[in-house]
């Protein structure tokens, strides 16, 4: 073998390279200390690029063709080597490959649950997963933050390395988006695509890449802000509280047995609550002598008032707290007062408490 066989075989002639493995995002090509040579070629697929590095600075970048590299073709290069009027020897430099097709179907995830501000609920924790696609679109940028200078750099390493990085992004764009927990817990598919342009110039900006899709697959919230979201459902899908009593009602009357006691017990405490009040004042203005004392509720006279029907007293009004009057109807307090704000139920605030006619109560459950 001459010298000049010699010194051919260490000179590296066609630069290629064929991707079979689908997950390679960067690879650098191995020089094994050989010299490029003036005029080799560099033959780049479609769904890649070749970004030159020399003496650790990135030159020239490639697209997909067939390249001669010369002065022509490699004016960064040039620079950087300071050839200001050619070069005939060879030259050493990294060459790094880069596969541009699009990478589908990564999973992304909170490992710890991510605060938000919610107007409704206040600080709120969230735990969100999902999936995204990308593909590199800056490899300069790509190779100095992600991959660096990595021989064969896979995507099992990305997704190690930019999944709190993909969390940091997605946390900061839901806070400047500020979307309700609401419609994060409801709308997955509008907010991913939301979020999508406010997440990738700053996966752009930062790492070289650009997200295509982000989607989100689930969001949880702690488990007393579901009871919350449960409850406002349910009040929604309620509406007019005076009208779902009032069907309620009817439809266990309708049934009969125990349900009919129970629709018509708001009914019967009404009527109990009147009849004890008659009392009182029949009891107070004193009764006719006779059989038994106007002192003794227990007296034939007193039992036989109570079974006639009572006259109201002049001037008298009955008037109920909310605590009674939600008794009386059957449901909580806070129905109560959440109907008088409404202006279903008529009522009068004195100082910071609410009274409540027997008569709006009546006119409340006529409707």
């Amino acid at each position: 073998m001459n010298l000049m066989n010699i010194i051919t075989k260490q000179l590296i002639e066609i630069i290629e390279w064929t991707d079979d493995s689908r997950d390679t995002l960067s690879f650098r090509w191995p020089d094994d200390d050989k010299e490029i040579k003036n005029g080799a070629q560099l033959i780049v697929r479609e769904s890649q690029q070749v970004q030159f590095v020399s003496s650790g600075q990135y030159a020239d970048l490639f697209g997909p063709g067939r390249h001669t590299l010369s002065t022509q073709n490699i004016p960064i290069l040039s620079t950087l080597q300071g050839w200001k009027y050619g070069f005939n020897s060879p030259f050493k430099c990294d060459v790094y490959f880069i596969n541009t097709r699009l990478f589908t179907g990564n999973k992304w995830g909170t490992s710890n649950p991510v605060m938000v501000r919610d107007k409704d609920f206040g600080a709120v924790r969230l735990r969100a997963f999902g999936t995204y696609d990308f593909r590199i679109v800056e490899p300069a940028k790509f190779l100095k933050e992600v991959a660096g200078t990595d021989q064969n750099f896979r995507i099992d390493e990305f997704a190690d390395t930019m999944r709190s990085r993909i969390i940091s992004v997605f946390t900061e764009s839901l806070a400047r988006a500020q979307v309700p927990v609401l419609d994060v817990a409801q709308r997955y598919g509008e907010l991913g695509d939301a979020l999508l342009p406010l997440i990738n110039p700053a996966m752009t900006d930062k790492y070289g890449l650009e997200i295509t899709s982000f989607v989100l697959e689930n969001v949880s919230v702690p488990p007393e802000v579901e009871q919350a979201i449960d409850k406002r459902s349910s009040m929604t899908a309620i509406g007019n509280l005076n009208d779902y009593v009032k069907y309620q009602m009817g439809q266990a009357m309708a049934s009969g047995g125990e349900g009919a006691a129970a629709a018509t017990l708001p009914a019967t405490m009404a009527m109990g609550f009147g009849m004890a009040q008659e009392m009182m004042k029949s009891m107070q203005g004193g009764a006719p002598a006779g059989h038994g004392s106007a002192a003794d509720p227990f007296s034939p006279a007193a039992a036989q008032a109570a079974q006639a029907p009572a006259a109201p007293a002049a001037g008298g009004l009955q008037v109920l707290t909310p605590a009674q009057a939600a008794q009386v109807l059957g449901v909580s307090e806070a129905d109560v007062l959440a109907e008088i704000q409404a202006g279903n139920l008529k009522a009068r605030q004195i100082g910071s408490q609410w009274r409540i006619a027997q008569g709006a109560l009546d006119e409340f459950l006529r409707g």
